[in-house]
């Protein structure tokens, strides 16, 4: 591998990280706060949807880094 792959491999590595600790705390707050603040299901819902989309980005993410490695064994 290159210093220049293995840079890019990192990098992607820390991005698929922050987004999945982002998306969980994100999460985590619209649940408790949703709670506390007496939204609606379907608002309640909504951000349901919007962390299933940060956490398939990551998967989109971490199927890239696995591509990238692949590429480097054959």
């Amino acid at each position: 591998m290159t210093r220049e792959r293995d840079t890019e491999l990192a990098r992607k590595g820390r991005m698929a990280a922050m987004v999945i600790a982002g998306t969980a705390i994100f999460w985590v707050l619209a649940i408790l706060l949703g709670g506390q603040f007496g939204l609606t299901q379907r608002t309640r819902a909504l951000f349901d949807l919007m962390a299933l989309a940060g956490f398939v980005w990551a998967v989109v993410i971490i199927f890239q880094i696995w591509r990238l490695r692949q590429s480097d064994k054959g």
